[in-house]
């Protein structure tokens, strides 16, 4: 018997803001234990919610990027339940009325995992949104064999919950649809995403079922996947195990399990709530929100998202399809090749090395694309220097290096520093027909068609110049003398 998965993931994003959602307190990574706090994210009696408006026209923003809809009035609610996270024992959040419907994450082909792009059965998928809402997030907890201790830094920070339809019909599908979700969020400069700092995390909804039923089966939800890699190795697992306990005549449960990802198995929580258990009702303390001006104010500020820039690249600076869809990936990088794209004339070339040798040398480093001491305009003289034929590719990528650890450095100061001034074109085709009188046999061989031969040629000539000759000019000559 076949079976057929469904899932559903529900993302919760830290919106960059400087403040948090009902206070303001500030929002920082890292910080003392329980530093930036106040009554009010404390939850102590009598202290009043403010909302903070930047946190709203992010979430709208959000929205708009991802082709939702936004009601006219959106409303907060309490959602109530009992942990030591949430001490005032309700979550402001949204129920009925939340800012953003509809809409969807297109899956981008280079967001699959590495493994699997070859196999993406439904390229161009783009998964449906059912919402998305903004909260408040609650404190952290850390568990340990002493206990839990609870830091209230993260408490307050303006939360947004994205919750797809399920619509997903594998791990690695839900591995693209959060590495594609990721990258529009920070084209938005919506929020930096790290999933390792906690500013992204996510919940998955999982069944199965028989392909000959309808119906979807049983949903469960599994909790603590701290990484992309993470949801997927988790999914992997417990589809298997659902797919297990069906067959040995078991019943599935609606539950909550968590991920252990030291194990690799998903372990039972806690049978699974049901939205009535949360007692939505509206907040008293929050007056509802018109959103007719803050979408006006948001569709002026919508960026180019990462296929479109990909389709412009492809459009404007004839690079690959493939080419065109790494350069959009990050989007520093997008801006990076950019700069250098349009300080060039040789676009192509301009990509070929900004993913060959630039992004090469930045992962020996483990470096981020914004962190390259070595500026775009630099780069395109770099190029220009190997397109008219001053320098070649081999001695370019030295020049690089260089200029990587002494960014302040003149490019073609280095060229004179490593000796790579070009030799006398006289000598050049001097060495060129010495190598021709010296090389008989291979010579007859190219005029026979085996032109390969002539970067074996191209080769004597290198070593006899000392590197200093260029490959192209060299196999030119090389031809005109030959063919």
């Amino acid at each position: 018997m076949q079976y057929i998965t469904t899932i559903g993931l529900e993302v919760h994003v830290q919106l960059k803001t400087q403040s948090k959602m009902f206070c303001s307190c500030p929002v920082s990574f890292g910080d003392e234990p329980n530093k930036n706090t106040c009554p009010t994210c404390l939850g102590l009696p009598g202290a009043l919610p403010v909302l903070n408006r930047g946190a709203i026209e992010r979430t709208v923003l959000a929205g708009i990027m991802l082709g939702c809809e936004t009601p006219p009035i959106s409303k907060w609610d309490r959602k109530n339940y009992f942990y030591p996270d949430m001490p005032k024992n309700y979550q402001i959040s949204q129920f009925d009325l939340p800012l953003c419907l509809g809409g969807g994450v297109p899956l981008y082909d280079h967001c699959y995992p590495k493994d699997a792009q070859k196999d993406i059965q439904e390229s161009g998928k783009v998964i449906g949104l059912t919402r998305i809402h903004l909260e408040e997030d609650v404190a952290k907890s850390t568990h340990s064999s002493q206990g839990t201790s609870i830091d209230f830094n993260r408490a307050g920070t303006p939360l947004m919950e994205i919750v797809s339809e399920p619509e997903i019909t594998s791990a690695e599908e839900a591995f693209a649809y959060l590495n594609s979700l990721r990258q529009i969020l920070i084209y938005g400069d919506l929020s930096d995403a790290d999933m390792e700092k906690g500013q992204m995390r996510c919940d998955v909804n999982v069944s199965i079922r028989p392909d000959s039923q309808q119906e979807l089966g049983v949903k469960i939800e599994l909790k603590n996947m701290n990484s992309v890699s993470a949801v997927r190795r988790a999914l992997h697992y417990e589809i298997s195990r659902q797919i297990r306990v069906v067959k040995d005549g078991g019943e599935l449960v609606q539950s909550t399990r968590r991920w252990d990802d030291d194990i690799g198995e998903t372990q039972q929580m806690r049978t699974k709530e049901d939205a009535h258990d949360y007692r939505y009702f509206p907040d008293p303390d929050l007056l509802p929100v018109k959103t007719e001006e803050i979408i006006k104010k948001m569709s002026l500020q919508v960026p180019e998202l990462p296929h479109q820039k990909a389709e412009r690249f492809v459009r404007d600076f004839s690079v690959s399809q493939y080419d065109a869809s790494v350069l959009s990936s990050d989007r520093d990088l997008a801006l990076y090749f950019e700069e250098t794209a349009n300080e060039s004339d040789a676009k192509k070339k301009v990509a070929n090395w900004v993913i060959n040798n630039v992004l090469a040398v930045l992962n020996e480093r483990d470096l981020k694309v914004a962190q390259c001491p070595v500026s775009p305009s630099k780069l395109a003289l770099i190029i220009k220097l190997v397109e008219s034929g001053k320098i070649s590719n081999n001695q370019a990528k030295e020049i690089f290096a260089v200029l990587f650890d002494n960014p302040d450095k003149n490019p073609q100061d280095i060229i004179t520093e490593l000796g790579f001034e070009p030799a006398d074109s006289t000598l050049i085709e001097s060495i060129v027909e010495e190598v021709i009188v010296n090389n008989p046999e291979k010579v007859k061989e190219i005029q026979g068609g085996n032109e390969k031969l002539i970067n074996w040629l191209t080769g004597q000539v290198m070593k006899a110049s000392e590197g200093k000759a260029n490959p192209k000019i060299i196999g030119d000559l090389l031809r005109e003398k030959i063919l």
